[in-house]
């Protein structure tokens, strides 16, 4: 059952973007930007501010970081190149991996291959003598899972970045979808590194960002690091900059009840979460349209 009604739905959605930052009722900081590149310029900030406070404090940054949104792969290497910032002291987690139909990776050349896609634009703009050290590169696969939770654990995570997904869905969190096997919000809470399935919703989505909505070429299983994990950061920064598929996501976010139905919602529950989107996803058709009538009678 939904937690929340059509006619709350409607109100989240008919609030004029220029009152979000500042709504009364909003659940989660948020901060509007113009556009993917000021976005990706304070993604990339975000990281490189957290990394040099630790570096002063003789801390590891310990870092979960997303294959995504990639507005911020340019920014971040030219500041790590222009202040000669050593990622000496940076451990990276990497949230999610894409596998096939049988679980398992992609080819090095699919655009989907997290792995081969975050080298590239990642780690090798980085000069040498600056990068993450290899053995600091932690990614997730079939037979690292429990390692990898047990890792997260055992020291606090100083930052998680992210993107946020149709459904709201931080890393592969995604609602889910499957009848027999619907989650409660504790269970969602409490989730962790995992193989799943992709929720239709989702192949639909990347299908249409990626290629030209060939759903037959989008990945149709993941690796995701749990809620559990992705929320354990004393940080946790969102950024979301893909327009039409993630305002009503946003707005449930911002306003809406804890739900399943929406994973990000339980950004509610952390005591430093912001929330970066532009203007294009922070604005609603139905704030625009406040003629429209879209309630059952």
């Amino acid at each position: 059952m939904r937690a929340y009604t059509l006619e709350e739905l409607a109100r989240w959605c008919s609030v004029p973007m220029e009152e979000l930052e500042g709504h009364p009722e909003r659940k989660v900081p948020l901060r509007l930007c113009r556009d993917s590149a000021e976005m990706g310029r304070l993604m990339a900030l975000e990281l490189v501010d957290e990394i040099e406070a630790n570096d002063r404090a003789g801390r590891q940054t310990r870092a979960i970081v997303p294959c995504g949104p990639m507005a911020w792969y340019e920014p971040f290497a030219r500041i790590v190149r222009e202040r000669r910032l050593s990622l000496a002291g940076l451990v990276v987690f990497h949230m999610d991996e894409c596998l096939d139909w049988q679980g398992r990776p992609l080819p090095p050349g699919h655009p989907q291959n997290f792995r081969a896609t975050m080298q590239r634009v990642f780690y090798d703009p980085i000069p040498p003598e600056l990068s993450v050290p290899e053995g600091q590169r932690i990614w997730p696969t079939l037979e690292t899972l429990d390692e990898i939770a047990a890792m997260i654990a055992e020291e606090p995570i100083s930052i998680t970045l992210g993107g946020l997904g149709q459904d709201g869905h931080v890393a592969f969190n995604q609602a889910r979808r499957n009848p027999y096997a619907m989650l409660t919000i504790d269970e969602l809470r409490a989730s962790t590194v995992r193989v799943q399935e992709n929720n239709q919703d989702t192949v639909i989505a990347l299908a249409q960002r990626s290629f030209g909505t060939a759903y037959q070429f989008v990945a149709p299983m993941s690796i995701t690091l749990g809620v559990r994990e992705c929320l354990s950061a004393g940080k946790v920064r969102i950024f979301t900059d893909t327009g039409a598929w993630k305002q009503t996501a946003l707005r449930v976010v911002l306003f809406g009840p804890l739900t399943a139905e929406y994973p990000a919602t339980l950004l509610q529950e952390h005591p430093d979460a912001l929330i970066t989107a532009t203007l294009d996803t922070a604005r609603h058709p139905i704030a625009e349209h406040p003629d429209w009538d879209l309630l059952p009678r």
